[in-house]
């Protein structure tokens, strides 16, 4: 039976993408390598950040996933969504009300998706 949830995405600069996720979970790794960063999420969850290039089995397709924050409000997904791009994340989905909630999507650097959404 699986105990928690533990993501890992791979990405270019491992050390690159820690300092901006350190900033975006307002939180430091809790492990921390050249090649690897570990969060860990208040819920219990673990995201990982692993070089694509040194992980193995090699990846094969970067991106291609999409991590949700939940917002207690539409203001704090708006507020939310200008902080990120103040990080420099492309903002690829502007606030918008969809069947789910009120939402926006950013990507980071590796094209990983990052949405934020105040559920409806």
């Amino acid at each position: 039976m699986v105990s928690n949830l533990q993501i890992y995405n791979y990405v270019a600069d491992a050390a690159k993408s820690a300092k901006l996720y350190a900033q975006i979970l307002e939180a430091e790794p809790i492990d921390f390598s050249p090649t690897f960063a570990l969060f860990a999420l208040p819920n219990g969850s673990i995201l990982g950040l692993w070089s694509r290039h040194d992980v193995e089995p090699k990846a094969t397709l970067p991106g291609g996933t999409e991590i949700g924050f939940e917002a207690p409000s539409e203001d704090a997904v708006r507020l939310t969504r200008d902080a990120w791009e103040k990080l420099g994340l492309k903002i690829i989905q502007e606030p918008v009300k969809m069947d789910f909630g009120f939402t926006f999507t950013a990507a980071d650097p590796d094209g990983h998706r990052l949405r934020v959404y105040a559920a409806a």
